[in-house]
């Protein structure tokens, strides 16, 4: 699977060619690969700054228009895991074309949709299809090129895995205002055409292995949707219902529960079963997944926790949000060939653990937190979020696939991809129920100091009221009260902010700490040649 097909005429046993030799056809399709794994990632985000004006082009309700962005995430949720099977029995060209053929065709339906029931659907398909490119283009990175290219080619898929979803409000935001939802949509229809026609003609990594789908775990297949599907709905709508008070809530939590049954037990008994956990059993591979998941909370947490903040403390519109939030991007840009050259010469423990430590020391300051924090504020968090991100990404990827034999790649790269989706899942689930609840709380605490009883809050309402009277429209002391009242909740808001910040600060500073358990990863036999 890991050799070239060799060209006509050449003779196999006096190679002309080095050892680290890629035939150009090869990097032009991984290229077109890797070009399709970033409008899928891009188009998990690259509405949420946009779901307003959406929201109003389909006369959609505020309770519904969430579902476009989590129609797409329950389906690609899905599919990760699953595309290692099917690239094993379809082939990594076949798997791959008709998945950005798929992916073209559902974006150019959902800029059509007219309902919000039409756009669900059609977002659905797109994640579900879409979702088949991300895994497959890491197991290809693993395959096709040598030990020699790794630092090249890791920091590549590690700078598209999390630049995407960053930058994806910003895109979203730009081309909404700058032509319409619409073309949030359309804009992946050009690309997508010409990424399909790449990776038809030019991926020859495999072969199909057709005699799978006789041994195609159907049940299987159904316990891994009902779980992964219904994890995926609960998590994100467990936070703002009360989790299990609510019945749809507490519905797919029972479902959940009893697909993930039905799940692993086809998964040890299922002669080849939909996803392969043996993978686990390597150790590099199960550290790195953990990392992973980490790195996927502070990846999507993050890019939540910044917008929510702008929008709702700053009253920052999508396109100005965008704006202010580009500095991570162009951190991990520019930190992403440093990333590639340090893989080298570093341990990939040290660099994890620089990575981590720079990540707790962004959201350390970002618990100085005020309500006048602004762009200049915001930089320094940033840029340390996106220069440790990148840090931390190489040397995950490296660690978890780096040493698996070529035959178990496919399927490890689709769970290695599900722990980054799961681990932001997770991540957003516990951000969205701390704010909540430590918001409820800062309030009830707050409202204490501002009653009646209180000389300053009394004071306060005072001043604030003679200031409305000099405005003969308004109810001085109705507005002043509203105004106090405002005042509180603002503080409240601000200090939960603040909460998740410390938790998250705590988190990666103690997985910095925990690089230090991992064995150096070992190389692989026959590996480093064609320095």
């Amino acid at each position: 699977m890991v050799t070239a097909t060799l060209t006509a005429g050449s003779v196999p046993a006096a190679p002309a060619k080095p050892v680290d030799h890629i035939e150009p056809r090869r990097i032009i399709a991984f290229l077109a690969m890797v070009f399709g794994m970033f409008m899928a990632i891009l188009d998990i985000q690259i509405v949420s700054a946009s779901l307003a004006e959406i929201q109003a082009g389909l006369s959609a309700s505020s309770d519904e228009i969430p579902w476009v962005q989590t129609a797409y995430l329950i389906a690609e949720v899905v599919m990760i895991p699953l595309s290692g099977f099917l690239s094993r029995m379809l082939s990594t060209r076949v798997l791959f074309a008709v998945s950005a053929a798929g992916f073209t065709a559902a974006s150019a339906l959902a800029a059509t949709a007219t309902n919000i029931d039409q756009m669900i659907v059609y977002r659905a398909i797109q994640g579900f299809i879409g979702g088949g490119m991300i895994p497959s283009v890491f197991a290809a990175a693993f395959t096709i090129f040598p030990r020699s290219r790794r630092a090249i080619v890791s920091p590549m898929i590690g700078l598209v895995a999390t630049l995407a979803p960053t930058i994806g409000p910003t895109v979203g935001g730009y081309i909404s205002h700058a032509m319409s939802w619409h073309w949030l949509f359309l804009v992946n229809v050009v690309p997508g055409i010409l990424v399909t026609a790449a990776t038809w003609s030019l991926i020859d990594f495999d072969k199909p292995n057709l005699a799978l789908f006789r041994k195609f775990d159907w049940w299987g297949l159904a316990g891994m949707a009902a779980f992964l599907g219904s994890l995926e709905y609960v998590l994100e709508e467990g936070p703002n219902n009360d989790w299990l008070q609510d019945q749809a809530v507490f519905i797919c939590a029972i479902l959940m529960t009893a697909g993930a049954v039905l799940f692993f037990w086809r998964v040890f008994t299922a002669e080849e079963p939909i996803v392969d956990l043996r993978a686990f059993s390597n150790v590099n591979f199960a550290f790195g997944s953990l990392f992973s998941f980490v790195i996927g909370i502070g990846l999507y947490g993050l890019t939540y926790l910044y917008p929510v903040f702008l929008g709702r403390i700053r009253g920052y519109d999508s396109m100005m949000i965008g704006e202010a939030l580009f500095v991570s991007g162009l951190a991990m840009f520019f930190t992403a060939p440093i990333s590639g050259i340090l893989s080298r010469k570093m341990d990939p423990r040290l660099m994890m653990m620089i990575g981590f430590f720079g990540f707790a020391a962004g959201t350390l300051r970002m618990t100085y937190l005020t309500a006048d924090w602004d762009f200049w504020e915001l930089l320094v968090p940033q840029i340390l979020r996106g220069s440790s991100m990148m840090l931390c990404m190489v040397p995950i990827n490296n660690i978890a696939l780096g040493t698996l034999p070529p035959e178990r790649l496919k399927n490890a790269s689709g769970l290695f991809n599900l722990t980054r989706n799961l681990g932001g899942a997770v991540g957003l689930a516990v951000i969205n129920t701390v704010l909540i609840d430590r918001n409820a709380f800062h309030y009830a605490r707050l409202a204490e100091h501002v009653e009646w009883g209180s000389a300053e809050a009394q004071s306060k309402l005072q001043n604030m009221t003679l200031d409305f009277q000099q405005n003969a429209d308004l109810d001085a002391s109705k507005a002043a009260i509203s105004k106090l009242s405002g005042m509180v909740h603002q503080q409240a808001a601000l200090l939960s902010f603040m909460d998740v910040f410390y938790l998250l600060t705590a988190l990666f500073a103690t997985l910095a700490i925990f690089t230090l358990v991992i064995r150096k990863p070992a190389e692989p036999a026959g590996a480093g040649g064609g320095h």
